[in-house]
C-alpha cells in the first residue's frame, strides 16, 4: 500500500517538473523575441545626434510645474530605450535638458500643427460653420500634453468662386438670376428668371445678401 501511494504521488510531481522545465526553457526565447522588436518611434530618431535636437517622440520629459505660460522654461528629459544621442562634447548621454515654451500642444499657433480637412461642411451659414478636426503637432515642435488632439476649426476651403463676380452679376443681371446661376443655385436662379427677380424685390435682397457674404456658392465653399 505504501509503494502504491508513493507511485501515485510521484507522477504529478514529475508532470509539474516537466512543465516548469519547459517554461524556464521558453522564457529566454520569448525575451529574445521581445528584445529584437524595433520600437515604432525608433525610425524617426537619428543615431548619435545631439540629444537636445531629437524629435519629441524620441524622449520623455518631466513636467516643469514652475513654468510660466508663454515663457521659455527648462525641462529635464531622458531618451527612450534604444535611442542613442550625444552632448556637445560628443559624449553619449541619456539625461539632458531642453528649453521649451510653457504651453500645451492645443495652444500652439496654427502653423505648428497639421489638421485633417473636411469637404462636407457648409461655410455659408450664420454663424460661420465649424467642423471637428484631428490635429497633429509637427515633428520639430515641443509642447506639453498630447501631441494629437481634437479641435473645432472653421470651414476654409474654396471652389474658385469670386465674391466680386457674384456681386457684379447680382447688380447687373440679378433680375434674370445670373448671380444664382453663377453660384450653382439653379433652382433659385430659375425662380428669379421666371419671376423677373421677384418683381425687383428678390433682386435687391440678393444684392444685399451677396454683398455681406451671407449667400455664397452652393457647394459650401468660401469666396476667393
Amino acid at each position: 500500500a505504501g509503494s502504491l501511494v508513493t507511485t501515485k504521488l510521484s507522477q504529478p510531481q514529475s508532470t509539474v517538473a516537466k512543465s516548469l522545465t519547459s517554461t524556464s526553457t521558453n522564457a529566454p526565447s520569448l525575451k529574445a523575441l521581445e528584445s529584437t522588436e524595433i520600437p515604432p518611434y525608433l525610425t524617426n530618431c537619428p543615431s548619435n545626434g545631439l540629444c537636445s535636437r531629437l524629435p519629441p517622440d524620441c524622449m520623455t520629459c518631466n513636467t516643469n510645474y514652475s513654468c510660466i505660460y508663454g515663457k521659455t522654461a527648462t525641462f529635464d528629459c531622458k531618451v527612450k530605450p534604444h535611442v542613442h544621442c550625444v552632448d556637445e562634447n560628443n559624449h553619449e548621454q541619456e539625461n539632458f535638458t531642453i528649453n521649451m515654451t510653457c504651453q500645451f500642444c492645443w495652444q500652439l499657433a496654427t502653423s505648428d500643427y497639421v489638421c485633417t480637412n473636411s469637404t462636407n461642411c457648409m461655410t455659408v451659414s450664420c454663424p460661420r460653420q465649424r467642423y471637428n478636426a484631428t490635429c497633429t503637432v509637427r515633428d520639430h515642435i515641443h509642447c506639453l500634453g498630447n501631441r494629437v488632439f481634437p479641435k473645432m476649426l472653421y470651414c476654409n476651403w474654396t471652389g474658385g468662386y469670386k465674391w466680386s463676380t457674384a456681386l457684379a452679376l447680382s447688380i447687373t443681371l440679378g433680375g434674370f438670376g445670373a448671380d444664382r446661376f453663377y453660384l450653382g443655385q439653379w433652382r433659385e436662379g430659375l425662380g428669379k428668371l421666371f419671376s423677373f427677380g421677384g418683381l425687383g424685390i428678390w433682386t435687391l435682397i440678393d444684392v444685399l445678401l451677396i454683398g455681406v457674404g451671407y449667400v455664397g456658392p452652393a457647394d459650401g465653399s468660401l469666396y476667393i
